[in-house]
């Protein structure tokens, strides 16, 4: 890797972390803080896939795969962090999580089938594009039943 692009890539990693500690600024809940730095953690994952996806940035099959193993690793781990009802005025999550529990369990898992499944059968930009609109449903239909 040259030194250029090992720059790049250092760069953007420390952007993203210095992102995401200023955007959860205030969270007082240390549960909460972890539950959104994992949530965080998938969206990032989201963005390099939708980079490659729109053409921002050139397709890289190890860094897709890469992306989608992570995503399937942090939605695993999604229902831990969500198991106690942790509250926090910075929070997003609606109490629904808790009373519909066994369907957000159910959602996480999918995702995380779903991102592993995609990390073994994306091959080229094209299955890139067509798992990033399966990828976004699953998101967004979570999103919408729990997430202010």
């Amino acid at each position: 890797m040259s030194y250029s692009k090992t720059f790049r890539l250092t760069s953007l990693a420390l952007g993203l972390t210095a992102g995401v500690a200023l955007a959860h600024s205030g969270v007082q809940n240390p549960a909460v803080m972890a539950r959104m730095v994992n949530m965080s953690s998938i969206a990032d994952q989201m963005k390099v896939l939708g980079a490659m996806a729109k053409g921002q940035s050139d397709f890289e099959l190890s860094t897709a795969q890469t992306a989608l193993k992570e995503i399937s690793l942090l939605s695993g781990a999604t229902q831990a962090h969500f198991t106690a009802p942790e509250t926090d005025p910075k929070s997003e999550a609606r109490p629904e999580i808790w009373t519909s529990f066994e369907d957000f369990t159910k959602r996480s898992k999918d995702l995380e089938a779903l991102a592993l499944g995609l990390a073994g059968s994306v091959t080229d930009l094209e299955t890139l594009r067509a798992g990033m609109g399966q990828l976004g449903a699953s998101c967004k239909a979570c999103h919408s039943q729990y997430r202010e």
